[in-house]
């Protein structure tokens, strides 16, 4: 089974029943519902598409709301786009109509820029693509000279290198569709642009008005949330490794050992780590990955992310089971090294909660004993989050009545969701009910050994404290 989970980007090339079907088969665990693009309509559509799919194949997918943030961009050209060529001289101006730019100058979107740039700074657009140093502020006009040329069309990003611009990471656009995420039920929610903690708190405040209680996602495409890291992980459920952005601000040479860095400080603070952008991009046209693609994926499966994500390959590219396919073999792959199955996680570490004892001793004992599996009874999926923190080669299955837990668990790594009708059971039948229910869905069968964790205070949250090891 694949351990590390898949998220993959809704978009027009998966606006029907018949491809999601096919995505869903193919092994997506999460879709993203990216609010950059899109209507507030087409998002609820897709996200009642996906939970009548998933509830008609007996599935559990999460669902992740991806803010758009406060993206700086360019605004349009008269003609749609231009060429800049290395030598030339163009100005950013504040001040241009929205569609009135030209090989000269261009309008954008963030109407303090110039107060945030001085000479001699670099700014990036399209990702890299095209590059420009500044030689002089005046008002609202950012006189530069190009320093790498090429095509340049309408609305594309902004950023400028080394970060700096002081824009907050929730926009007015973002506060309105958080009401969207609560109407659909979200079960994540990403921030973008994040800064420090405050955005997190933020987030978190107005979606517990709307009565929404989504897990957070960081996203961490700023230089400055670098800074800020730790309190970020402290305030957060979930962090992302936006690498576009990210990789524009900090250059791309530094992007692999920051990558490596922040998943293993996700899992010292118990977070999950997702690995982000242009992991299989090529796909987007072609049938195959390339082999470099295959190493990236591969890789971060090694650094220990809990998922991988797909954007455009699966939003608007030609074939999108086909990526999610590619990609759930490349991850298999690189799970069967050892690297990923064993581990000391804390093992010099002192523990603070009885829970949190039970999950990782299960953890050991499971590594050394050889046991087919480990089943948490659980409230919240705290007891299986903090196991799929310990690296190993055994499934940890979840079983909860809870739908929203059930859902949550969906992007930890190795850990999967399972429903546990236990309204009427008593702590004493859990234990045979939850063999029954794993040994129907052909989990384990006779003679397997097998862990299970739950609390003598049956369904009550936090409550584990009790380790059992079975013989099937």
């Amino acid at each position: 089974m694949r351990r590390t989970k898949i998220i993959a980007t809704l978009g027009p090339a998966s606006n029907n029943e018949e491809v999601l079907s096919a995505m869903i088969d193919a092994g997506v665990d999460v879709v993203r519902l990216n609010f950059s693009h899109g209507s507030h309509e087409s998002h609820i559509n897709r996200a009642n598409m996906v939970r009548k799919i998933a509830a008609i194949k007996n599935k559990t997918v999460g669902i992740l709301v991806d803010l758009q943030g406060p993206k700086i961009r360019i605004t349009k050209f008269k003609k749609g786009q231009v060429n800049l060529i290395a030598g030339d001289y163009f100005t950013l101006n504040g001040d241009l109509p929205v569609d009135d730019g030209d090989e000269k100058q261009v309008g954008h979107s963030f109407k303090t820029l110039s107060e945030n740039i001085q000479k001699d700074n670099t700014i990036v657009l399209d990702d890299g693509r095209v590059v420009l140093k500044v030689i002089e502020v005046i008002g609202n006009k950012i006189k530069c000279i190009v320093t790498i040329g090429g095509e340049l069309s309408d609305n594309k990003g902004l950023n400028k290198k080394g970060g700096g611009l002081k824009a907050d990471a929730l926009s007015a656009k973002d506060k309105e569709d958080m009401k969207i995420a609560a109407q659909i039920n979200a079960d994540f929610v990403a921030v973008s642009f994040v800064r420090d903690a405050s955005d997190i708190k933020t987030t978190r405040k107005i979606l517990k008005k709307l009565d929404c209680y989504a897990c957070i996602v960081a996203k961490i495409e700023r230089s400055e949330a670098l800074d800020n890291i730790d309190e970020i992980m402290q305030a957060t459920d979930i962090i992302m490794i936006a690498r576009g952005d990210l990789g524009v601000e900090i250059g791309d040479a530094e992007l692999p050992s920051v990558q490596k860095r922040l998943i293993h400080k996700a899992r010292c603070f118990n977070k999950v780590a997702i690995t982000a952008t242009q992991m299989m991009e090529s796909m987007i046209h072609n049938p195959i990955p390339t082999r470099a693609e295959v190493f990236d994926v591969a890789n971060a499966v090694l650094d220990g992310t809990d998922a991988v994500m797909l954007s455009g390959e699966t939003a608007v590219g030609c074939n999108p089971a086909r990526v999610i396919a590619a990609m759930s073999s490349i991850c298999k792959k690189a799970e069967n090294q050892p690297k990923v199955t064993k581990s000391d996680h804390r093992i010099g570490s002192k523990f603070n909660q009885i829970d949190e004892t039970i999950a990782l001793s299960a953890m050991y004992a499971a590594n050394h004993l050889g046991v087919a599996a480990i089943v948490a009874l659980t409230e919240s999926g705290t007891t299986a989050l903090w196991m799929s923190r310990i690296s190993s080669g055994r499934p940890i299955y979840a079983l909860s009545h809870h739908r929203q837990t059930r859902r949550r668990v969906t992007l930890y790594r190795g850990v999967y969701p399972v429903d546990f009708p236990c309204d009427s059971i008593n702590t004493f039948e859990a234990n045979e009910k939850a063999v029954e229910i794993i040994k129907d869905a052909g989990i384990v069968e006779d003679g397997d050994k097998i862990i299970v964790t739950k609390g003598d205070l049956f369904g009550t949250q936090g409550g584990t404290n009790v380790m059992k090891i079975l013989t099937i």
